[in-house]
């Protein structure tokens, strides 16, 4: 089994490089595990003290329930992932599940910054992208998807992301093996990506 991690900041089109490396890739050889997945579940409290949990700290993250899943998966085993609601900012009762494969790909923007996580994987990638580009995706996201207003999506950017983005996120780049600016679709790097991967399969 292969193990991938994909990381990079908010809205630095991680979703865009998962999906051009498994587009190449057998469905039945590859898997997808969303860092978003894996918040930690807040059952005990209301919806006004959730929304105000900081989202992009590593405390927010039940990585030992990720490294558990990505190592039951390394020993053949299947996983029952975790359904995470952005609108109610909770976990679902769902759970999706998750059988093992020969290619496992894990994105978030947190994922280097377990080192017991960050352990596990074979390849570890960041997706670079400018700041202002990372903003207006993240307000088109949330607005849309989300149900967010703007004045609370850019709050939250300046009062959170980009303070953690600093703190959390881009000192991980000096962990990956791959960085890959994605300003503009960069084939090349995903063609190494894929040549690596196939190398090892």
């Amino acid at each position: 089994m292969l193990i991938i991690g994909i990381a990079g900041g908010t809205g630095s089109g991680k979703t865009t490089v998962v999906n051009q490396i498994i587009k190449q890739l057998p469905t039945d050889e590859v898997c997808v595990i969303s860092q978003d997945s894996y918040y930690n579940a807040t059952t005990n409290l209301n919806y006004e003290e959730r929304s105000k949990i900081n989202f992009d700290h590593p405390r927010a993250i039940d990585f030992d329930l990720i490294v558990n899943h990505l190592k039951s998966l390394k020993s053949g085993n299947t996983i029952e992932q975790p359904v995470y609601s952005f609108v109610t900012h909770n976990r679902t009762t769902d759970t999706i599940k998750t059988h093992p494969r020969k290619v496992v790909i894990v994105e978030g923007i947190l994922i280097l910054n377990n080192k017991a996580l960050r352990d596990l994987f074979d390849i570890k990638i960041f997706v670079h992208a400018d700041t202002d580009e990372r903003l207006v995706r993240r307000v088109r996201r949330d607005i849309t998807e989300r149900g967010r207003d703007i004045d609370e999506v850019l709050n939250r950017y300046q009062d959170t992301l980009k303070p953690m983005h600093q703190q959390f996120i881009e000192p991980t780049k000096n962990f990956a093996d791959i960085i890959i600016p994605n300003n503009k679709h960069n084939t090349v790097a995903i063609d190494v990506v894929r040549t690596v991967i196939n190398d090892r399969l």
